[in-house]
């Protein structure tokens, strides 16, 4: 079982910097009027320079594409992290899967939504497969990531002998004791949720009423003293 948990810990780290790799490959391909243009994905999410004609001309970056590879990153530091400190190893699954949902989101959409072609008019334009690489990269990584959080924790509570519980047992036990909690619930009859939210409009409109009247003495106050 030790193994098998080194293993996932090792694997979280590959998959995650397979995933970092694949954004300096080229992920989108366009025409313009000048001729055919690739860009790689840390072009496109940080703006830099493209070859057009024989020149090079600077392209937007996409915010979309910034803020999937910032999440890459943080998940790949969280990954390395986790061999020093099991504090982060909660946090790199849940920036693994919400990089991985984002990309595959960006992977099975057009470029136009997510790529900012300016100052080109791009006409063609179209993804390459390193695009759904990356966002399978992304989600092999939080599934591993989860197995081993879920395999050391395991292990935890067989060196404390009983003492500590799974995470999937104190989940489970979380939605049992919530839901002896809501059968405790008192539930108020309609003519009671009716006289309350009356009294509740009530206090509102009087409340509105005085804020409006002194801001009106106030203005007219002031009007006064500035000789208006």
């Amino acid at each position: 079982m030790k193994i098998v948990n080194k293993l996932c810990q090792i694997f979280s780290i590959v998959f995650s910097l397979a995933a970092l790799v694949l954004f300096f490959t080229p992920f989108v391909s366009f025409n313009t009027g000048d001729g055919a243009v690739s860009a790689v994905g840390a072009q496109l999410a940080f703006g830099s320079s493209v070859k057009v004609a024989g020149e090079a001309v600077g392209i937007a970056h996409s915010v979309k594409l910034l803020f999937c590879f910032w999440v890459t990153v943080i998940g790949v530091l969280l990954s390395v992290f986790s061999f020093k400190s099991k504090k982060v190893r909660y946090a790199a699954p849940v920036f693994g899967l919400i990089a991985g949902i984002f990309m595959l989101v960006v992977a099975l959409s057009s470029p136009y939504k997510f790529v900012d072609f300016r100052p080109f008019t791009a006409t063609g334009a179209e993804y390459s497969i390193f695009v759904l690489l990356t966002a399978i990269a992304l989600l092999a990584f939080a599934v591993v990531a989860i197995a081993y959080l879920l395999v050391d924790d395991y292990l935890e509570v067989l060196a404390s002998k009983g003492a500590k519980k799974t995470i999937l047992k104190r989940v489970v036990l979380f939605f049992r004791d919530y839901k002896s909690e809501v059968k405790k619930i008192v539930w108020p009859g309609i003519k009671d949720v009716l006289k309350n939210t009356g009294i509740v409009l009530i206090m509102c409109l009087l409340f509105g009423i005085f804020v409006w009247l002194l801001d009106f003495g106030l203005g007219k106050l002031l009007e006064v003293i500035l000789g208006i």
